[in-house]
């Protein structure tokens, strides 16, 4: 599953980056908009070690007909490589610092409307015993306003990944938890 493939790139990109310790500084200190700016290098270094390209703001790229750092305002699109000039991604990812529940749910909704086949959201709590209210949260008023039928004919997978402080021995695997979400039962469940 393309999303597995992304999630070890992830993890090994984060483990052996060489400014990755300013993402879990970042994460301890909660100075959420220099979470999102390392998360950002972070996502794009994992897309480009799979061979995809990726725009996000500092990452300019120039494939599309149209140049962009930000294709329809998601923070990351992947691409993998292809000769249409009009490719279509195969990866979006919103990293939403805020607290609003709100902002997180508004996050989902936007990468569900993306055609991809991995959509991911990757939000911020302060502890990790908070996220899978969250993601209860977000199965509640996102998913399920999803008609079944729209559900089950998702292409891709969607997932949800919560950062929080945590031991910071433990990092990255304590400070992200991975939420699949399962088409069948409408649910995410913990990957």
């Amino acid at each position: 599953m393309i999303a597995s493939q992304w999630k070890k790139a992830f993890v090994r990109t984060v483990q052996h980056h060489d400014n990755i310790h300013l993402l879990r500084e970042a994460a301890m200190d909660e100075q959420l908009s220099d979470w999102t700016a390392y998360l950002t290098h972070a996502v794009v270094s994992s897309c480009e070690s799979l061979g995809w390209q990726a725009a996000a703001i500092g990452h300019e790229l120039d494939i599309l007909p149209i140049p962009h750092s930000e294709y329809l305002k998601l923070d990351v699109m992947a691409f993998a490589p292809q000769s249409s000039a009009w490719r279509f991604p195969v990866a979006v990812f919103e990293l939403e610092n805020s607290p609003n529940e709100d902002r997180i749910a508004y996050s989902l909704w936007k990468v569900l409307c993306v055609m991809a086949e991995m959509r991911i959201v990757f939000c911020y709590r302060r502890l990790p015993e908070q996220g899978p209210a969250l993601v209860r949260m977000l199965n509640r008023e996102v998913i399920r306003a999803l008609p079944i039928e729209r559900r089950m004919n998702l292409l891709g997978e969607t997932l949800v990944v919560v950062g929080s402080r945590n031991d910071s021995a433990t990092f990255p695997f304590g400070f992200f938890k991975w939420w699949r979400l399962d088409k069948n039962t409408g649910t995410f469940n913990v990957i």
